[in-house]
């Protein structure tokens, strides 16, 4: 049998990362299939609200943007199983770091870009008027646009995120080849893979936040600033923990507006786990669930402003 330089069989090799490939395909339709659920519910619960949400998601997916997000994002996560990132052992750490950080910006991007030219280009050109003169409530079309911005960023999470637990996969068994380590087994893949499922789910939670800002600030605000705001809260979102902690014995004003900024501000934080991948410790689906009350509940804050901005806006 041939060997590879290390000695590892190149069929044993290939095989210990084709099995838990099997998961990732069966994760991928079941995803699918439930995203295909989702939308026939809605379509039975709210028609309108889902016509709208509809319409969105096709022009999300059809505009020139996702398709240039996506082949960045395929490029990337097939180079980062082959970087030397110099780490004495911990480089499926840093590949799985680099990997949830990359989708969640990716989608991130999409999101807001979305949002966007979906909201803010409607009312400007008005079409938002025309498609309000049916009858399509402002309620239904607000929150048939956010539903259908949601549409291409969980399409972009499952390539992405299908294409990165298989680099993860591959990973281990690269560095077990380029290390002269033991053969490493499907279950050691396996393991890595199942890692970082919690930490997609957060990463798609923090997309979620975010795209419910930019939707609520579509509705009065054109691209640009809606961008530059939408950066400046991720920034801050993620700095919110240490503005508070910072501001411990400070002077009475100082605690209060960190008190204020960590009120409004979303606070990113809870949704990244690269302590726990640098520990090489688990996040539990507990936590998750927390994580994921958190974001359905400031995200309805955020869309409850949208209807409030959008309810008086003169779209004519």
């Amino acid at each position: 049998m041939e060997l590879l330089p290390n000695g590892l069989p190149v069929f044993g090799a290939l095989m210990t990362w084709l099995h838990p490939l099997w998961m990732v395909a069966a994760g991928m339709a079941i995803a699918v299939a439930a995203l295909f659920l989702v939308f026939l519910l809605l379509r039975l619960a709210i028609p309108k609200t889902a016509a709208v949400a509809w319409t969105t998601a096709k022009e999300g997916m059809s505009q020139p943007l996702f398709y240039v997000i996506l082949a960045i994002g395929v490029f990337a996560l097939l180079s980062f199983p082959f970087i030397p990132y110099n780490t004495f052992g911990d480089d499926v750490k840093m590949v799985k770091d680099q990997g949830l950080t990359l989708i969640m910006i990716l989608s991130i991007l999409l999101a807001l870009w979305t949002a966007s030219e979906s909201i803010s280009q409607e009312i400007e050109g008005r079409t938002a008027l025309t498609v309000l003169s049916k009858p399509i409530s402002r309620r239904s079309f607000i929150i048939g646009k956010f539903l259908g911005i949601i549409g291409p960023i969980v399409i972009l999470f499952i390539i992405l995120g299908a294409l990165f637990l298989a680099t993860v996969s591959y990973k281990v068994v690269y560095d077990a080849r380029e290390s002269c380590l033991p053969e490493p087994t499907a279950q050691d893949c396996l393991n890595s893979m199942v890692q970082i499922l919690p930490g997609l789910a957060l990463a798609f939670l923090e997309a979620v936040v975010l795209t419910s800002i930019s939707v609520a600030i579509s509705t009065r605000l054109p691209i640009m600033p809606n961008l530059i705001i939408c950066a400046s809260i991720y920034v801050l979102g993620h700095l919110v923990p240490i503005l508070l902690k910072s501001a411990e014995g400070a002077y009475g004003i100082v605690h209060f507006v960190a008190g204020i900024f960590t009120t409004i501000l979303p606070v990113l934080d809870h949704f990244n786990i690269y302590p726990a991948i640098a520990t090489g410790s688990e996040v539990s689906w507990q936590y998750v669930g927390l994580a994921a009350l958190y974001c359905a509940l400031f995200s309805s804050v955020a869309m409850l402003v949208a209807l409030l901005l959008f309810e008086d806006r003169d779209l004519a």
